[in-house]
């Protein structure tokens, strides 16, 4: 059964600042650090890593974090998305449990679904909604908090910056671009290995999540790529109906001369209410966030094989960060299985922090 006390990277019982401030909340400090033997085999963008499996952006808001997920065996680990400005998080609660039976389909999440603040399902089903709204202390703290992250990256292990572009009052779109392409650069100064433009989250615009918008992506991955050079460029992506596959493979058609690596996806966004049926995340346009954990791995293994599909077709040489549902070992398998290169976890990791350990032995 769930419960705080199992979970050590990020409480969700707990606020932003005080996961930022305090956390991780590990249930047993004195756990050994999980101990690599060998020499690193696998490659993922060209660096040879232990596994090619982590933690996506999102759970580890600081290096203490990082450093801590290092520790446990994680090897392709992305820092929480960052602005080059500070920005504040979303009101708590900001997870929330999910009463979700199986997959959440296109059609589920069309509907309310009800969350809670407890469950009995275990935690290899979980299904949950996040809505924290990327928030940042700003460049002030965590252009300085990559380099400790960087410093806690051991032999075999790879550290991601992830960054999102903010409005700012009188932005055209060629400056919301370019604040893209200026926290990439940003992140590019701290050492990490490679940077991610996040393109997945709602933005404050009205044109919704920035990922269904070809112009907008295709420009953000230009200027970004501009600005770190050889560093590694991926793109986090959000998860494209059958209806959409025409406008996915526009996208990438577009965007692949920028890109290394493509990582899919995000989340499922669905309308999430309590048992009355009314808006259960306080604040204005928190009635749909994004859906993740068990609920949504078939949406994570369908954009995996499209995209490997839309590589192999067209000769593309990025690779693929398969996310979404990954909660055991047997879940890595699929997605590798499936075309992806690498393969993170951030619902599976925050209630097992030993999933990285489980999946190693494994292979």
């Amino acid at each position: 059964m769930p419960n705080s006390g199992q979970i050590a990277l990020y409480d969700p019982t707990k606020t932003f600042d005080d996961n930022f401030d305090h956390g991780p909340f590990p249930a047993d400090g004195s756990a050994a650090p999980y101990q690599n033997d060998d020499e690193p085999s696998w490659t993922f963008l060209g660096e040879k890593v232990y596994a090619p499996f982590g933690i996506p952006a999102g759970p580890l808001p600081t290096s203490k974090h990082t450093n801590y997920a290092f520790a446990r065996g994680f090897d392709v680990v992305t820092y929480k998305t960052q602005r080059s400005v500070p920005f504040p998080c979303n009101d708590f609660p900001n997870v929330v449990y999910l009463d979700v039976d199986g997959d959440l389909t296109l059609e589920k999440a069309a509907q309310p679904q009800v969350g809670r603040t407890t469950t009995t399902v275990s935690a290899d089903k979980l299904t949950i909604t996040n809505s924290f709204g990327n928030p940042s202390r700003g460049p002030q703290f965590w252009v300085d908090d990559l380099k400790q992250a960087v410093a806690g990256r051991g032999k075999g292990q790879m550290l991601i910056a992830s960054v999102v572009g903010t409005i700012k009052e009188g932005f055209s779109p060629d400056d919301y671009y370019n604040d893209f392409a200026e926290a990439a650069e940003l992140a590019a100064s701290s050492g990490v290995d490679a940077v991610e433009v996040n393109l997945s989250c709602p933005n404050v615009a009205s044109e919704g999540v920035i990922c269904y918008t070809h112009d907008a992506v295709v420009e953000i991955c230009k200027k970004a790529k501009q600005k770190i050079g050889s560093l590694p460029l991926i793109a986090k992506v959000g998860y494209y109906s059958p209806e959409q596959q025409t406008l996915l493979e526009e996208i990438i058609k577009d965007a692949a001369p920028y890109l290394d690596a493509i990582c899919a996806i995000n989340t499922i966004s669905a309308p999430v209410v309590d048992e009355a049926g009314d808006q259960l995340l306080p604040g204005e346009g928190r009635l749909k966030s994004g859906c993740c954990g068990a609920g949504i791995k078939w949406a994570g293994l369908d954009m995996v094989k499209r995209l490997d599909t839309l590589r192999k077709k067209n000769g593309y040489s990025y690779e693929i960060i398969g996310v979404g549902g990954v909660m055991t070992p047997a879940d890595y398998q699929e997605y590798i299985a499936a075309g992806a290169n690498a393969v993170q976890s951030a619902t599976g990791a925050m209630w097992n922090p030993e999933l990285a350990a489980e999946i190693k032995a494994s292979l």
